[in-house]
């Protein structure tokens, strides 16, 4: 819960709700991650026989047919076909109706398996997890990134905007530094890019599977050398938040490929 911590710290510097005016990157320049690629990377993400995260979409597909814990159920006896959870990847973070607690796509995932399904739920960044995620990410394949801010989301997003400028880490450094001030520069052989959220999950050719976003941050944390939070940190899914608002009108890319 650092992170959480950190970003209430921040958030009395940061007033008021979600504006256009609060945007660090107008509309028109905002780019997806896969203008910064290389033409190798770009051509993988393209070619739908030989993407490998192809065999991810193909293990979520099983699964969602699959009766799985105590009620026997599959995810399609309740939603029907993938494509029926289309605009759901859209729609997270978001705050669980029930519990009112912000929560991303994984985590409803988590939620389905062990409260509808009564089935243990597949743990943080498991192939389960990230094919299941990854299938019905691609029901909303093309749709562009929306994020109301409403007064309830208000805290969560101010929370996400102060950990998003606030530096961290024995590098002394904030994601804002690289990926709005200057993102398109060179970092040793790759090119910065804005870090946008619209791929994911998506397969980096560095990890060699799917991951999350949450995976993502946390690598950017250790690059930094700052203190990692524990998988499912709220602070976490505050700055993801923000991060699907700064990337509006963007579309949901997948399956996405990056080096």
């Amino acid at each position: 819960m650092r992170l959480a911590r950190i970003a209430m710290l921040g958030c009395a510097l940061i007033g008021g709700g979600a504006t256009a005016q609060d945007r660090p990157l107008p509309p028109d320049k905002v780019r997806s991650g896969i203008e910064f690629a290389g033409r190798d990377v770009r051509a993988l993400q393209d070619d739908v026989g030989g993407n490998p995260a192809q065999l991810w979409l193909a293990q979520g597909r099983a699964l969602w047919d699959a009766p799985a814990g105590q009620t026997r159920q599959s995810c399609s006896s309740c939603h029907g076909e993938p494509a029926a959870m289309k605009g759901a990847a859209v729609r997270h973070p978001r705050l669980h109706p029930v519990t009112g607690q912000l929560v991303n796509l994984e985590d409803q995932v988590r939620r389905c398996r062990t409260e509808q399904q009564r089935a243990v739920a597949p743990a943080f960044e498991s192939d389960e997890l990230l094919a299941l995620t990854l299938l019905v990410t691609q029901a909303s394949q093309g749709l562009p990134l929306r994020t109301e801010i409403d007064a309830a989301l208000q805290p969560h997003w101010r929370a996400g905007a102060a950990l998003f400028t606030q530096r961290q880490g024995q590098l002394n450094l904030s994601c804002a530094q690289c990926h709005d001030q200057r993102w398109g520069q060179r970092l040793y052989t790759d090119t910065l890019s804005q870090g946008q959220p619209n791929g994911y999950p998506l397969y980096r050719l560095e990890w060699q599977k799917p991951g999350s976003l949450e995976r993502r941050l946390r690598s950017c944390l250790a690059s930094i050398r700052a203190e990692l939070p524990d998988w499912g940190d709220l602070g976490l899914r505050q700055l993801s938040l923000y991060l699907k608002w700064r990337a509006e009108g963007l579309p949901v890319e997948l399956p996405a490929v990056r080096k």
